[in-house]
């Protein structure tokens, strides 16, 4: 006879946010304060209704349903607001192609962001790294956004080109990229198209935008395919469409629409969550204390990191991952029901628009204790629990999980202790405690702060490997590890 309890089925909440406008639903809120409006949902149930604009959805409160979502994306597919209008920007790109054909894509790109690849990109990241830093003045102030904007994209350029993008050409993805994504955002929390037609000011730059950042890939292209073959991701592309590979020979459309997904999606978050370190650390002292003697004994002599230094940053990569979790770029995403289904023990039809929050899961306090605390040692090896490492999901889960998760959190520890390793960043007085203003990804969009140079302690007074200051365990792989949507 069986002793076997079986296992208590959960009952979840369900409600519907009150305030809902006339034609505009919760637009309003969503538009003028997005983050206190998604801070006000759990208290009406787990799985709570909204409007955007007239449409009905549901937003996703609880990490265990939102894993539900999606691991399951057969039943709750990229779609939605969100999606539908990325793919005027992105195509049929990794990023906003339905489920059927996720897998050929995915498989065709995944090769470049293997982990042995990933290392290979550790002299390109920090060379870009040191070149953006090099001509700060102590005293002087620096347009922090900016500057990680022009590494990031140089990086990713370098990446997906071998060359990263000249000067001008990296401005204007820069300034085409700041009227995407605030364009992106109230055309998906007010999605009546209307609106967006009409010739304001604001539409007319947000569709320029559109124009001259598809310009640029197909210049890229074009300049490539009279030039000679080289080993990077456009050559890949390339090699596919000429049906020289493994699978079916892919497009000309769809050579641009992977090109043109990689190159914004690993400018635009990269960019601010490093802008976003920086800021927090500057709020932060400890932490920052701690991130500069993890970076005078690792880095004794003041060099760059080398792959083999990966696994001694532990400090630098629990900063990222606070960061992560702190101040996720990737806020808001949107699903759609391919059938009807029961989610929640909510019925929901075909159709039907799912959203899910990295924000509102890395601050639900029952995941998190002290939410708007930032403490990179939350990610110290031993530290968090299995329930944390699930509710973090800064780059999504499933296997619409970010196809360079693992490539971004290199980048970012590998950027982060280059710079920070030789100058150190404060805020001018009265910015330290600004807000981030959400678009279609949050954090500091226009972040200016003052250089400092760094004094490095000799390497005798500095914390040593395994002495951390906060509590830790030996396995330094481990640290910051994550359950890492941009694909």
């Amino acid at each position: 006879m069986s002793c076997a309890v079986p296992e208590q089925k959960r009952t979840w909440r369900t409600g519907t946010a009150p305030g809902i406008f006339p034609l505009l639903g919760h637009g309003i809120a969503f538009y003028r304060r997005p983050l206190a409006f998604l801070n006000s949902l759990p208290a009406h149930g787990d799985l709570v209704e909204i409007r955007l604009g007239p449409q009905r959805a549901w937003m996703v409160c609880h990490p265990e349903l939102t894993h539900q979502v999606l691991m399951d994306p057969h039943t709750f597919d990229k779609g939605g607001p969100l999606y539908d209008r990325l793919g005027k920007l992105m195509g049929d790109g990794l990023v906003t192609c339905r489920q059927p054909a996720h897998r050929d894509k995915r498989r065709l790109l995944q090769p470049a962001f293997r982990p042995s690849h990933v290392t290979a990109y550790t002299d390109l990241v920090t060379e870009e790294s040191a070149s953006v830093c090099e001509t700060w003045q102590a005293g002087r102030t620096v347009p922090v956004t900016e500057a990680m904007t022009t590494l990031t994209t140089r990086v990713i350029s370098r990446v997906l080109l071998s060359d990263s993008l000249d000067d001008t050409t990296t401005a204007e993805v820069r300034d085409c990229l700041a009227d995407v994504v605030r364009g992106l955002f109230v055309r998906t929390v007010v999605p009546i198209d209307a609106l967006f037609r009409l010739p304001t000011p604001a539409n007319r730059r947000y569709r320029h935008a559109l124009v001259r950042l598809h310009a640029i890939i197909d210049s890229a292209i074009a300049e490539r395919r009279r030039g000679a073959d080289r080993d990077d991701v456009l050559g890949t592309l390339l090699t596919a469409a000429r049906g020289d590979g493994e699978g079916a020979a892919i497009t000309g459309q769809e050579v641009h629409d992977h090109l043109i997904t990689l190159l914004l999606t690993g400018v635009e978050t990269q960019a601010l969550c490093l802008a976003a370190a920086f800021s927090l650390l500057a709020r932060h002292p400890e932490a920052e204390r701690r991130l500069h003697d993890e970076l005078d004994t690792v880095l004794a002599d003041g060099r760059r990191p080398g792959p083999d230094d990966l696994p001694r940053l532990v400090h630098t990569r629990c900063v990222v991952t606070e960061t992560l979790r702190h101040s996720s770029p990737g806020w808001l995403f949107t699903r759609v029901a391919t059938r009807e289904t029961e989610l929640a023990g909510c019925r929901l039809p075909q159709g039907a628009t799912v959203l899910y929050s990295p924000y509102l899961l890395h601050h639900d306090p029952s995941s998190f204790p002290d939410p708007e605390r930032f403490d990179p040692g939350r990610w110290l090896p031993g530290r968090p629990t299995a329930e944390q490492r699930r509710a973090l999901m800064p780059f999504s889960a499933g296997n619409r999980k970010c196809l360079g998760d693992e490539f971004a959190m290199v980048e970012a520890t590998l950027a982060l202790a280059t710079i920070a390793g030789r100058r150190r960043l404060r805020h001018l007085p009265g910015q330290a405690e600004q807000k981030p203003r959400p678009g279609i990804t949050m954090g500091p969009r226009s972040l200016v702060m003052v250089c400092e140079p760094r004094s490095h302690r000799p390497a005798a007074t500095s914390l040593a490997p395994g002495t951390t200051a906060a509590p830790r365990t030996s396995d330094a792989r481990t640290a910051g590890d994550h359950v890492v949507d941009n694909t």
